[in-house]
């Protein structure tokens, strides 16, 4: 992977995660306006579904090409901030709705057991189970990812056949939102070992770049999502319709992330043969990309917890702007402790699943 490529990524990745958060922040109680780009939440997560595999595909074929390593820098990424997320976002839920009851109203706080032994093991979204973690509704799709992440391992890195066998009889132990979704992630994986897309001509790519981009944008002037999952529920019903929660989505999600799969393959090419200037950049793009899983999984408990706190005026934007402050801020601090830290958690699992039976070759050990 090219290094402008690389940054481009970084560029999306770390956006993707603000528009999640504008998405989630545009609430009458902060802002009295419509937020700008507030309208792009869920298809931001579709967007890291697709960058995910990319990524998971290009480090399992040049960084982690073992299961030790895989297993321990794929744990560490995760739990380094789940379990953060979820001590706080109890904390801060149970302080917020003393200082500001209203604003959690709609928000859950009970069954601690389910929801923080859901959370804690990534299962909130089994079956037609749908789990929300408190206040951090975000949470939803680290479930899907995680479960992602262990269903690739089993095709890399058992033997084909029963690697295969495995990854699908664990997805449907999970269940049909986590498979209907699952195509999503898959396509990042496409995009890193399908390599004709890297001989794509410049004319070609540059078209397709604009075009995507164009693409993804016409997708949310025109409700295509919405008019989708509309379609979806009159052909299944509302009840099964609302069973699918966050996957209810998918007909329109496919749309967007073949767009997603041609913008980043064409954007591969395009900044290969002209991505210098994107290098100039490079340093501060990738200092806040390290703070993009926290701020993704925190962002909510914490804008509602400022709110709470500072109590301002939604009449102006100055009170939405203090809470973002006050979120980023605190973004900031945590992600230092836990996101940037991980390799202390990745560097001693890699040793104790060193020592494991299971870390052991068997037969064929990977397969791409």
């Amino acid at each position: 992977m090219n290094r402008s490529f690389s940054v481009y990524l970084d560029v999306v990745r770390f956006t993707a995660a603000f528009l999640v958060y504008l998405y989630h922040s545009n609430q009458r109680f902060l802002s009295e306006a419509m937020l700008p780009a507030s309208h792009y939440g869920h298809s931001s997560v579709i967007v890291f579904f697709v960058l995910s595999g990319f990524v998971i595909a290009f480090v399992t074929a040049t960084k982690e090409s073992a299961l030790p390593a895989y297993a321990a820098s794929r744990i560490s990424r995760v739990f380094s901030v789940t379990v953060p997320a979820i001590v706080l976002t109890v904390l801060l839920d149970a302080i917020g709705r003393q200082l500001m009851p209203d604003i959690y109203s709609g928000y859950p706080f009970d069954q601690f057991i389910a929801r923080i032994g859901g959370s804690f093991l990534l299962l909130n979204e089994v079956w037609f189970i749908s789990i929300t973690s408190f206040s951090n509704v975000p949470y939803w799709s680290i479930c899907f990812e995680f479960w992602y992440y262990v269903t690739f391992a089993m095709v890399v890195f058992m033997p084909k056949r029963i690697g295969t066998l495995a990854a699908l009889l664990a997805g449907l132990a999970i269940g049909p939102k986590f498979m209907l979704l699952a195509p999503l992630w898959w396509l990042g994986v496409l995009l890193y070992r399908w390599r004709a897309t890297e001989d794509w001509s410049g004319p070609v790519s540059m078209a397709l770049a604009v075009l995507s981009t164009a693409g993804i944008v016409a997708f949310h002037a025109f409700g295509v999502s919405e008019w989708c999952s509309d379609w979806l529920m009159g052909v299944i019903g509302k009840e099964n319709h609302r069973q699918l929660t966050f996957a209810k989505f998918f007909v329109g999600d496919y749309i967007l992330g073949v767009l997603v799969f041609l913008n980043f393959a064409s954007m591969r090419n395009v900044l290969a043969r002209h991505g210098q200037s994107l290098l100039l950049i490079e340093r501060p793009v990738r200092v806040v990309a390290n703070y993009t899983f926290t701020l993704y999984l925190l962002h909510q408990p914490l804008f509602l917890f400022w709110g709470a706190v500072v109590q301002g005026d939604p009449a102006g934007p100055g009170f939405w702007l203090t809470v973002t402050a006050l979120m980023l801020v605190t973004v900031g601090v945590v992600g230092h402790l836990t996101e940037n830290r991980r390799y202390i958690l990745r560097d001693a699992l890699f040793r104790l699943i060193s020592r494991s039976p299971l870390a052991r070759p068997v037969g064929a050990t990977r397969h791409e």
